[in-house]
């Protein structure tokens, strides 16, 4: 199946799903969500695949946030129903039947941020930046960062990082745990790679999640 801002490459039971949108940093609209939704669905089903791994096209960017410029065409109860849509996705990768590996290659702001969180493993370029700045515009994190991220490093930690929206390098995110490991933007994704074939070479049973 073709996706208009997906792709999809499979080596042997390992699928990597990319965000293609890197002249929007590969920011989240409203298509890439619905079709996040059914390529995880279609993975959650498809036994030949062992291991998911999430990462963006480009080297600038994972996910740089949501599309501002769909969101602020949204009235209140549309951008509502955007929140819910993302956060049932996001739900979704965190509950996954399989792992899911974030390799996080540049900037992961907001819902990028909260992309990466819900998924089971992450590993960063050294280029890479996390962070929730949605407190700059007035609002709070809309996919369940804030409770991810709270449960991931320490309350206090987590607490700074929402109220202030500074952003989080990759050392300092490997540093407070908020990533696995890092390397060099052109070795990510061989190693991620590497990493998900060593865990798919496991008992399938004793993989699921």
């Amino acid at each position: 199946m073709n996706y208009q801002t997906l792709l999809l490459e499979k080596k042997e039971n390992v699928t990597i799903v990319k965000i293609n949108r890197p002249d929007k940093l590969n920011a989240l609209n409203a298509v890439t969500l619905d079709e996040l939704k059914q390529v995880f669905i279609s993975l959650r089903n498809d036994e030949s695949v062992s291991v998911i791994i999430l990462t963006g096209s480009g080297e600038k960017a994972f996910v740089a946030g949501a599309d501002i410029s769909e969101i602020n065409k949204l009235d209140m109860i549309s951008a509502k129903a955007f929140a819910e849509k993302g956060q049932e996705i996001f739900y979704s990768i965190e509950n996954m039947n399989k792992p899911v590996i974030a390799a996080v290659n540049g900037f992961a702001l907001g819902g990028g941020c909260e992309l990466a969180l819900s998924c089971h493993i992450r590993l960063a370029s050294d280029n890479a930046k996390f962070g929730q700045p949605e407190v700059n515009l007035g609002i709070i994190p809309g996919y369940g960062g804030t409770q991810r991220l709270t449960r991931l490093i320490n309350s206090g930690r987590s607490a700074e990082y929402i109220f202030t929206g500074d952003m989080i390098d990759a050392n300092e995110a490997l540093r407070i745990g908020l990533v696995n490991r890092i390397y060099p933007q052109q070795e990510l994704l061989d190693k991620t790679i590497e990493l998900a074939k060593k865990i798919s070479s496991k008992g399938q049973q004793a993989i699921r999640l």
